[in-house]
């Protein structure tokens, strides 16, 4: 793993297939144990990440104190950036894929739904890792959280815990404008992946079939 001070850890495959950017959720960066996890296997599987942390969260970790996610533009903006740097630092010929876990992957998702002129045509997919369909208790917000799906310019994929409190499997069920989306279902999962003591699986499997539901998907939009 290289690391850029603060602002991203680069983990590299020894001949990658694609380059990946991944983005992390609304309060936890690039240290946090999942993040960390994902990007080891997904390099393992044959991709160079760069876990970038967004700016609100670089400041945190140079200040050792938490501070509030940037605005929606802000984000978006970092997001693009890193998907720049990505092409250029590591391999201008690769395919690009952008992963991200809850907000990283809402913010994933809005980039390639944009209309920007500057939208890099590399960024062959998205994968959301518990997708923040709304707010916990706020259901109300579904219809805004994915009115953007539409407009997807590239595949995407999204894996969710079965009781995510951010969008379980019973919501996403009843939902029409759903039905179309690509989602995978990991075993009595909450947002973070993890399942009941009771349940046949661990976090940590949960974790490594979310890494194999997204390698298979990148290596499907590859030529």
């Amino acid at each position: 793993m290289e690391r850029f001070a603060n602002k991203r850890d680069v983990y590299h495959a020894k001949n990658p297939n694609a380059l990946v950017v991944l983005a992390h959720g609304a309060g936890a960066g690039n240290q946090h144990e999942f993040i960390k996890t994902v990007a080891m296997l997904l390099a393992e599987n044959g991709f160079t990440v760069s876990a970038l942390n967004f700016p609100y969260m670089e400041s945190a970790y140079e200040l050792d104190k938490k501070r509030p996610p940037n605005k929606a533009p802000q984000l978006l903006q970092a997001l693009q950036d890193e998907v720049e740097w990505i092409s250029k630092a590591i391999s201008p010929s690769l395919d690009i894929f952008i992963v991200g876990k809850s907000m990283g992957g809402r913010m994933a998702t809005l980039l390639a739904s944009s209309k920007t002129p500057d939208f890099n045509t590399k960024i062959k997919g998205v994968v959301a890792l518990g997708y923040p369909f709304h707010p916990p208790g706020k259901k109300e917000k579904l219809a805004e959280r994915i009115e953007h799906f539409s407009a997807l310019k590239v595949p995407m994929l999204i894996i969710q815990g079965e009781r995510d409190t951010f969008g379980n499997q019973t919501l996403v069920a009843s939902t029409p404008s759903l039905a179309s989306i690509d989602i995978e279902w990991l075993i009595d999962g909450d947002h973070s992946f993890k399942p009941r003591k009771s349940a046949p699986v661990t976090e940590k499997q949960n974790i490594q079939t979310a890494c194999e539901y997204t390698t298979k998907f990148i290596l499907g939009q590859l030529p």
